[in-house]
């Protein structure tokens, strides 16, 4: 656990366990800025025509520092979820939208039905360079695994911050990659302890 260390909600907060959990930081959203957010994504959904007659929890999740919206709910299966919008053009017409709406707001695509709202500059690629500091290692030796490493999702910044990086379509791809790479010996390719 010591050497055990979770940047959340697209780097948007970092947790580092030593003795017990410690956030070292949380970029966190106002109220008002949690308010206008949450109805812009409203707005974005409605005027796209995307919404879902059937959800599985809820849509808009305010993660404190990220507001996430799921097309099918946060609990949707994930069969379902991969059906939602396999082209990511729901998802694009809705970032879109959301862009002339809060433009002083970062919009990325997330996963199979997700979007990611953030602050300018806090995403995946400050992550990355805080995880650098903190942990005195280079980027050039971290390996990133995610499922939107493309321009405009919300993975492609741990990319552009220069961390090799592998695309995955599911939590069960991502752990074969992950025991892959635990498996494989250290031939110097990935980095320290790879």
């Amino acid at each position: 656990m010591q050497n055990l260390s979770i940047l959340a909600t697209c780097g948007t907060k970092f947790y580092q366990y030593k003795t017990g959990w410690k956030q070292l930081y949380a970029e966190n959203f106002t109220a008002e800025e949690k308010e206008k957010i949450i109805s812009s994504l409203n707005k974005a959904v409605e005027a796209s025509g995307f919404k879902a007659k059937k959800v599985w929890g809820e849509t808009i999740e305010d993660r404190g520092s990220q507001v996430t919206y799921s097309g099918l709910g946060q609990q949707a299966p994930l069969d379902e979820k991969k059906k939602w919008d396999p082209d990511f053009a729901k998802h694009d017409k809705i970032k879109k939208r959301l862009d002339k709406l809060i433009p002083e707001f970062a919009v990325n695509l997330g996963g199979a039905t997700s979007i990611d709202v953030t602050k300018h500059g806090i995403d995946k690629k400050y992550g990355i360079h805080k995880l650098r500091d903190v942990l005195s290692i280079k980027i050039s030796e971290m390996i990133f695994i995610g499922d939107a490493i493309f321009p405009g999702g919300n993975d492609y910044p741990a990319k552009q911050a220069g961390a090799f990086s592998i695309r995955v379509s599911d939590p069960n791809e991502t752990k074969r990659v992950i025991e892959g790479i635990i498996g494989c010996p250290d031939d110097g390719h990935f980095g320290k302890g790879f």
